[in-house]
């Protein structure tokens, strides 16, 4: 009778428990518990140990695994660590693996895993470049690494996984060219979004059902090939820099059903009597230069069908906001491709030209050498000391004489960088010299104190005005880290941020070989506060709309540059009203934002982040309206919301009234739309800070061309 039972459960394990979902091998189920250590024990994987019985774990929306014959064929673990459209450029923090975790050794260990057909590893924090070796997952079907911090290329070997059916990589920090993707003959789904891709197109094969390539850096026309897309059913580009015009062919893919091309620099005008497929449900072509009508059945009001076409130039029907036919026309030349035609004629007249500028060239030469040798002889001769006067003078000359196209600012040197700023080179300090600066460290110099330090007003002995920030050490450093830490402080030189012009490093006298304080030295703004002048009635006049879309950029690019001006960014800085000065030109200045030193530990969460904090900033400027709680903000964003869906006057009874008369109604919607935007509750719908930047600029850009029809001054 025993046996009998004995072989009824054997009988019965088998009917339920099928051999494909089977026990694991012993190695598969070792280089599991190794994937859970590399990983750094995420919560999704708590518990695993030895006897875990891998392939019967409970499927979950954090974890599945299923076997057969055995073997792993699908991993998902989805974590729940911040990504980089949310937390910013890539800095090994609490969001992401520590700095131990090595994205090859990981690989190494996964694609033992060889029998695995579906990949999903979300959210949980890895970072590096993603290894070639990743191809050894010969059976793979489906990929999906997004919203982790991968970045570099894209390794070509992901071009041999010839089963592969998806490929999901968004929300990451890859960038570069887009390996050649046509000999994926099954590939169904790519998602590149969200990443750095750029600047071509990339080659793709005519199976693919959706395309997301949205928020890249690509830029270029839509290709032609695209046509031969049958299948295609999404195709979303939005948040690039796509050029020329829009074919009209893209509205009949027969299998078309989503098309996002919003946030491009797309120009011309469509052919208005097209056909669009049937099955088409959404059309989003916003936030380009497009000229003239719509085509007929996409303007055509229709139940089935979403069209959003505003910020365009484009004519006829409700087509929401739209600018002047002026502004595209003038972006159109700025952004228009080179056509073939004009590649031709410059080919064929190019020996012609070079060879009358070689000529030109060498007469002026001969003409230059003569000249130099006569002045050399008719000049006396100047001494050392004048010399060194011309340089200083061409050291401190402002930065709109400079000739350099904007492009190459980048490459400026950075002596140049910094004579342009109008600040002096950087000075490491004696502790003596910060005596005197302060008087002794006089109470009556301190300006605030808190947990890390005080600040006090200083004077260097050439006479200028400073802030000395005295900053006590929590922890020792060695005499190798803090100078390297210090390395960073160095950089923090830019037109929008209270620069800093020089440290002091006092070490203790029992162990010289650590350090106890750092006194940090920077520029003294004495204008004031943005707060401060929105708040007083006569400064609040000075600050009409010219000058406050002068500042908010200010704010914007003072920001980008703590996040990316400097490798790792810093985060965590205390942006509100208060901490933007004003000089006496009433240029932007950020102030307080946090010292790169290792004590000092920055946080944004997603309410107090920058994109919200610039919002709230941005709200102040536009009501000049002094905003002290969140349900002041609530009801002022309310406002602005309906102000931009009912009639122009209530969005222009909601402005201060100081600048009302003195805007282009459309560049107060845009800028009201951009401040809604990032007030956004969810943080993941708010602009990055570049294109917060991106659209301020557009709204001086419109903002001139209507000054300049009203024959108005548009000096900030």
């Amino acid at each position: 009778m025993e046996s009998f039972w004995v072989f009824f459960c054997f009988l019965f394990s088998v009917i339920i428990f099928p051999v494909s979902m089977g026990q694991l091998t012993p190695t598969e189920g070792r280089i599991l518990l190794q994937v859970q250590q590399l990983l750094e024990y995420p919560e999704a994987l708590q518990g695993w140990n030895n006897w875990t019985s891998f392939c019967y774990l409970p499927h979950s929306p954090s974890l599945k695994i299923v076997c057969t014959d055995n073997r792993v064929t699908e991993l998902t673990i989805i974590g729940n660590k911040s990504s980089p459209s949310v937390s910013g450029d890539l800095k090994v923090s609490q969001q992401t693996l520590s700095e131990k975790f090595s994205i090859d050794a990981f690989f190494t260990v996964l694609t033992k895993l060889s029998h695995v057909k579906v990949l999903s590893l979300v959210s949980l924090g890895m970072w590096g470049h993603l290894p070639p070796k990743v191809n050894r997952f010969q059976a793979l079907e489906v990929l999906n690494i997004s919203s982790n911090f991968i970045y570099g290329e894209l390794p070509r070997t992901i071009s041999t996984f010839i089963s592969l059916r998806s490929i999901v990589l968004a929300d990451n920090l890859l960038n570069g060219s887009v390996p050649d993707l046509r000999s994926l003959l099954l590939l169904e789904e790519l998602n590149l979004g969200d990443n750095r891709f750029g600047p071509e197109f990339p080659s793709l094969g005519t199976s693919l059902v959706s395309v997301v390539l949205k928020n890249n850096s690509l830029r270029s026309v839509i290709p032609l090939g695209l046509m031969n897309f049958d299948r295609l059913q999404q195709f979303d580009i939005s948040s690039n820099k796509f050029v020329g015009p829009i074919p009209s062919s893209i509205f009949y893919l027969p299998s078309i059903q989503y098309l996002n091309l919003a946030k491009n620099q797309f120009t011309g005008a469509f052919q208005t009597n097209i056909s669009c497929s049937g099955n088409l449900r959404f059309v989003d072509i916003s936030h380009n230069h497009l000229i003239g009508k719509l085509p007929s059945c996409v303007g055509s009001n229709s139940s089935n069908l979403t069209v959003i076409s505003s910020w365009n130039c484009l004519s006829g029907g409700n087509l929401g906001y739209q600018l002047p036919n002026s502004v595209c026309r003038k972006e159109a030349l700025a952004v228009k491709p080179p056509t073939r035609n004009d590649a031709q004629k410059s080919s064929s007249k190019l020996g012609l030209i070079l060879g009358v500028v070689a000529g030109i060239v060498g007469v002026l030469v001969v003409l230059g050498l003569l000249t130099l040798a006569i002045f050399r002889k008719s000049r006396p001769n100047k001494s050392e000391t004048d010399i060194f006067n011309q340089g200083s003078v061409a050291y401190k000359s402002p930065l709109h004489s400079s000739s350099k196209p904007i492009s190459e600012a980048r490459h400026v040197p950075t002596t140049m960088g910094f004579g342009t700023l109008g600040l002096p080179p950087y000075h490491v300090f004696t502790l003596e010299e910060m005596e005197d600066a302060t008087n002794n460290f006089d109470p009556s110099n301190l300006i605030a104190e808190g947990s890390q330090g005080q600040s006090y007003k200083g004077w260097l002995r050439d006479g200028s005005e400073v802030l000395v920030k005295c900053l006590k050490l929590k922890h020792k450093h060695s005499p190798q880290s803090l100078p390297q830490q210090m390395e960073a402080v160095t950089k923090l030189r830019h037109q929008h941020l209270v620069s800093v012009l020089g440290h002091c490093i006092v070490t203790y006298q029992e162990h010289p070989n650590t350090a106890s304080t750092v006194f940090i030295v920077v520029e003294h703004v004495a204008n004031g506060s943005l707060r401060d002048h929105l708040s007083d009635r006569r400064r609040r006049e000075i600050l009409k709309w010219p000058q406050r879309l002068g500042i908010s950029i200010g704010i914007a690019r003072g920001i980008q540059f703590l996040h990316t001006g400097n490798a790792p960014g810093i985060f965590g800085n205390n942006l509100k009203i208060e901490n933007v000065l004003l000089n006496e030109k009433l240029t932007t200045k950020i102030s307080n934002y946090n010292i790169p030193l290792r004590f000092k530990v920055g946080s944004e969460s997603p309410l107090n982040g920058p994109k919200f904090r610039t919002g709230c900033i941005l709200l102040e400027i536009i009501t000049g309206k002094q905003v002290t709680s969140e349900s002041e903000l609530d009801e002022l964003k309310l406002q602005l919301e309906r102000g931009l869906t009912e009639a122009a006057s209530k969005l222009r009874a909601l402005t201060d009234p100081s600048i009302r008369g003195t805007f282009a109604y459309e560049s107060l919607t845009n800028t009201v739309q951009i401040t809604l935007n990032c007030l956004s509750k969810d943080s993941r719908k708010r602009p990055s800070i570049a294109d917060v930047l991106w659209n301020l600029q557009y709204s001086v850009q419109v903002q001139e061309g209507w000054a300049s029809s009203e024959g108005l001054s548009t000096q900030p």
